[in-house]
């Protein structure tokens, strides 16, 4: 492992990663980072669990329009909530940080595994670990829950929240003018009916 002044860890090898994205405002300053560093990111969009369609929609093109503003590739992933839904059967009433999100992580990171896998990549990893709502230590099980699924893989488990990252995410939030959603994504963890975005 290459070990650097900061507290974020390059693997050996991770010179191009496929970074699943959850959102432009999480993936802004991994991308930065990453490019600063010598490492060059494929964003992958990839997230079925987002509700309804026109947050989904609006997310994607922010994802999109950071993307393009740095020259970065950008893939967009299917969105398919209907089968989300399907699997996260049963566990509609699971708590934040809760199995239903476990289950959540470990689909969309097992979908970015084969992305990379496709695109001859070694190394993934995911801007979900970003956010502070998030739990940590699912989204390790769910990466080394999709690198076993996918052999070939690799997953890169950081916690982007350090080094600085998580501040100048807030930074890049504004210079960007992001979309900054209020809620995970899914209809489970919208706390507020208002918060609910509907289509005219």
């Amino acid at each position: 492992m290459k070990k650097r002044t900061d507290p974020i860890i390059i693997p050996e090898g991770a010179d191009k990663v496929l970074l699943h994205a959850c959102c432009a405002p999480c993936s802004s300053a991994i991308v930065e980072w990453m490019m600063q560093h010598g490492v060059t990111p494929v964003i992958f969009y990839f997230n079925p669990n987002i509700f309804p369609l026109q947050e989904y929609e609006i997310r994607k093109m922010e994802s999109k329009r950071h993307a393009e503003s740095l020259g970065v590739q950008w893939i967009d992933g299917d969105y398919d909530h209907e089968s989300w839904r399907g699997l996260m059967c049963g566990l509609e009433q699971e708590p934040e940080r809760g199995a239903r999100c476990l289950k959540c992580f470990t689909m969309r990171l097992v979908k970015a595994a084969e992305k990379a896998k496709q695109l001859d990549l070694c190394f993934f990893a995911t801007t979900l670990a970003s956010s502070r709502w998030k739990s940590l230590d699912q989204i390790l099980q769910a990466g080394q829950r999709a690198e076993t699924i996918v052999p070939g893989t690799k997953f890169w488990a950081q916690n982007w929240r350090k080094g600085g990252l998580y501040e100048r995410r807030n930074q890049l939030l504004k210079e960007y003018a992001f979309y900054n959603q209020q809620y995970c994504g899914c209809e489970y963890s919208i706390r507020q009916p208002h918060d609910i975005i509907t289509a005219d």
